[in-house]
């Protein structure tokens, strides 16, 4: 495991242990409460890990008892880095000084920013924001808790039903969810239900209006399904006609499958990148140089300087870069054919809209050619087959 800030401020070492009694050396140091990690036994029988630097003098009367030997492999922390800073004091100056300068721009609120506002005018919001004292260029300790912030800008903005202010390094964000005001709705005009597509009915469900048709039943594209007239002719009345019809429809799709698939692997080759990071602002301190890999992805850990339960407004970064390479995998048929039909059957089943279910499926013609498998395949649906229709343009028909 890497070292933490605690062990980086007091500095430790990479230490190689030889000799016959290694285990017994590494045992009686955790007894004695010596802080090693990260131990692991090469092949050639030594013992490489970490330890702290106050610990590793107190190692030499533990190897006199066993006979071992200690080799230090590398000195790590800030002891060491301090030390070689002595040598570029100018530098080492220029960067405290970065960092206090960082950490104090960080400090600032440089940017504020207002989303989901449609009736609420932003100069509206932002005044209203710059009497609880958040503005440009404010200072961030001088600023309430975001929830204090949001019950206060919600108490001076009546039209706002929901108010969320989220600080992120130097940029505020104020979301706004304005208060619902539902618009009337135009009257809906006398309608009739009819098939949007040919049909064996499977489910009728009128909610107003009369049903013409029943289950098992065919009907063709266009054919009135509900009807938006009750009564006969002398007494009748137009309606809106509402309700829910679904039938077995039939699609035909044509499917190409590749019989090779191109995946990312990692290929376990690494570099590894650490950055100083004060304010949200970071400077590279290591992993200097070109990538080394065509292709790669990045993954970043950041870790903030604690003192007991304090968190600390610095830290540092890890950017591991990993390096990747697409390899061609090779499917069977039937894996191919099972892929193919399965992402028609998604597109299919998102095409006809909620509520369908796919009950059958019959492949018509099938070839393999050219590392592909191509597929005709036809699939019963049960689905909705309604769509609306004026009741003058039925009349006038």
């Amino acid at each position: 495991m890497d070292a933490t800030w605690m062990q980086w401020l007091r500095g430790y070492v990479a230490v190689t242990i030889r000799g016959q009694e290694t285990e017994r050396l590494v045992n009686e140091a955790l007894a004695d409460g010596l802080r090693l990690w990260s131990i692991r036994r090469t092949k050639e029988g030594e013992l490489l890990g970490y330890v702290v630097l106050g610990d590793f003098f107190r190692l030499r009367p533990l190897l006199k008892r066993t006979g071992c030997r200690v080799h230090v492999r590398e000195r790590l922390g800030m002891p060491f880095w301090l030390q070689r800073m002595r040598k570029r004091v100018f530098f080492a100056a220029g960067l405290v000084l970065f960092f206090v300068g960082m950490y104090l721009l960080s400090s600032l609120v440089w940017s504020i920013d207002v989303q989901g506002n449609d009736k609420l005018s932003e100069e509206q919001i932002l005044q209203a924001a710059k009497a609880e004292g958040l503005y440009p260029f404010q200072w961030s300790f001088r600023l309430e808790d975001s929830s204090v912030l949001s019950r206060h800008l919600a108490q001076k903005l009546p039209g706002a039903a929901w108010i969320g202010v989220e600080k992120r390094g130097t940029h505020v964000t104020i979301r706004i969810v304005e208060s619902a005001t539902p618009e009337p709705k135009a009257p809906l005009n006398p309608r009739h239900l009819v098939a949007s597509t040919d049909a064996v009915v499977t489910k009728v469900m009128a909610e107003s209006g009369n049903p013409v048709v029943r289950p098992n039943m065919k009907v063709k594209q266009g054919d009135v399904l509900i009807s938006g007239l009750l009564g006969d002719a002398a007494n009748g009345k137009a309606v809106v006609a509402k309700g829910e019809v679904k039938g077995i429809v039939w699609h035909e799709y044509d499917i190409v499958s590749p019989l090779t698939r191109t995946t990312k692997v990692y290929t376990g080759n690494k570099k590894v990148i650490w950055y100083g990071v004060a304010g949200g602002r970071g400077l590279q301190v290591s992993g200097f140089g070109k990538i080394p890999f065509a292709m790669y992805e990045r993954v970043t850990e950041e870790e903030r300087a604690a003192w007991r339960t304090l968190k600390l407004p610095f830290g540092r970064m890890k950017e591991t870069i990993m390096e990747v390479k697409m390899q061609q995998q090779t499917v069977s048929v039937e894996e191919a054919k099972a892929e193919g039909i399965e992402q028609a059957k998604a597109d299919l089943l998102a095409k006809v809209g909620p509520g369908a279910q796919v009950l059958a499926e019959n492949i018509l013609h099938e070839k393999t050619d050219n590392g592909k498998v191509y597929l005709k395949v036809f699939f019963e649906v049960d689905q909705s087959i309604v769509k609306e229709r004026p009741l003058v343009q039925m009349q006038g028909d």
